[in-house]
């Protein structure tokens, strides 16, 4: 082989050594290349650490945004706002307002006494008596204004009665009811009796305690003042007993019932009679400080002093024919008018202008009140010189 020959031979030889080795280093460097930027260093291969970021947002985007709002208005405001809105409005305004309104009024009128008996065939006195005489033509006392001023100028009038059972209630009796003997403190002064005190009798609350009886069928009047049983016994301070178809008076000097000596059942304001729309007697009323005298029908005094400015027991007043009455109530009226055609009469110690009468669930309290607009200066003292029984 010629020598220049053997010399090309080497390097085409070297040339393709050099060749292959920048192939294979070449190749090297692509393959490592692509792995370090398509891998993540813990992925399984085919698992993208960039594709569940955005699916985990949109997840986690979507149930606080969508399942918020759609699953709770759907299931929540169906259940509670179906069922408890209607049960509480409807428990609470019915149950409450109902029951409250009716036990008021329906309780109310239940404790009071017996309503007063309606007069029957035997009237309270003959239509003769003092009780049951028109005064309203009768001249004014020349000592009026004094005694007025003394039981109170400024001092309302006051029913001292009312529906919830304040005042002095009836007991309705007959000839067949058993009577009772009562102990009396003030025996000299009181009828012995016996007296037909009911089982379970209805009296007067507070210290004077009366106790009335009217025997409608034998024409009788029975009270009591101070009642109480002890055991099976009664007693009393005082007591008297009256026929009521006669004009007689108690002797002289002699207390009943009541501390001027007169009945108390026919000055008392009865409902029966304020709802038939009038009263035809005279209405009994205290007054805080009286005189140590009685004029007629009195038959006793309980006074402090002789002074001529106090009024004794058995002073009858009216109310002045001038006074206005027509801006007061239906039951309000009846009574006012009364009292300008009978006027009251002076029987007891006690507040003043208080006018007595029986309880009884139908009256009004709330009109009746308005009596206290009715003042002393509304009142004049009668002369009754003249006026006595036949």
């Amino acid at each position: 082989m010629p020598k220049g020959l053997g010399r090309w031979l080497v390097g085409i030889n070297v040339l393709l050594a050099l060749t292959l080795v920048l192939m294979v280093a070449a190749g090297s460097l692509a393959g490592a290349g692509g792995s370090t930027a398509t891998r993540s260093p813990n992925s399984t291969p085919g698992t993208r650490t960039p594709s569940p970021a955005p699916t985990q947002l949109v997840a986690v985007t979507t149930p606080t945004t969508t399942a918020s709002p759609t699953a709770k208005p759907t299931p929540t405001p169906t259940a509670s706002s179906a069922p408890s809105p209607i049960p509480t409005p409807t428990a609470a305004p019915t149950a409450k307002p109902t029951p409250k309104p009716t036990a008021a009024p329906t309780a109310a009128p239940t404790p009071p006494p017996t309503p007063p008996p309606t007069v029957g065939p035997c009237a309270l006195f003959p239509a003769s008596n003092v009780w049951n005489r028109d005064i309203s033509a009768l001249p004014v006392r020349a000592d009026s204004a004094t005694l007025v001023a003394t039981i109170g100028l400024g001092n309302g009038l006051h029913p001292d009665f009312s529906a919830t059972g304040y005042g002095i209630p009836i007991n309705v009796v007959s000839p067949a009811t058993p009577k009772s003997a009562v102990t009396f403190q003030y025996a000299g002064e009181s009828d012995a009796g016996p007296y037909p005190i009911p089982v379970n009798p209805l009296i007067e609350g507070g210290s004077d305690r009366h106790l009335l009886m009217w025997d409608r069928t034998g024409c009788m009047l029975y009270e009591l003042f101070a009642a109480a049983r002890n055991g099976n016994t009664w007693t009393a301070g005082s007591g008297a007993i009256w026929d009521l178809r006669s004009n007689a008076l108690r002797p002289d000097g002699w207390t009943s019932a009541d501390a001027a000596g007169l009945p108390i059942l026919p000055g008392l304001v009865r409902y029966d009679e304020v709802a038939a729309g009038a009263i035809n007697h005279a209405l009994r009323f205290t007054a805080p400080q009286t005189r140590t005298e009685h004029i007629y029908p009195a038959r006793h005094d309980a006074g402090e002093s002789g002074s001529a400015s106090l009024p004794p027991m058995g002073l009858r007043v009216r109310l002045r024919a001038d006074v206005d009455i027509s801006g007061f109530g239906p039951q309000a009226q009846v009574l006012l008018t009364a009292l300008k055609r009978y006027g009251m009469i002076l029987s007891d110690n006690g507040s003043p202008w208080y006018v007595t009468g029986a309880p009884d669930p139908r009256w009004d309290d709330d009109e009746l009140h308005h009596l206290n607009e009715i003042t002393g200066e509304d009142f004049e003292v009668v002369d009754t010189s003249g006026l006595v029984n036949p």
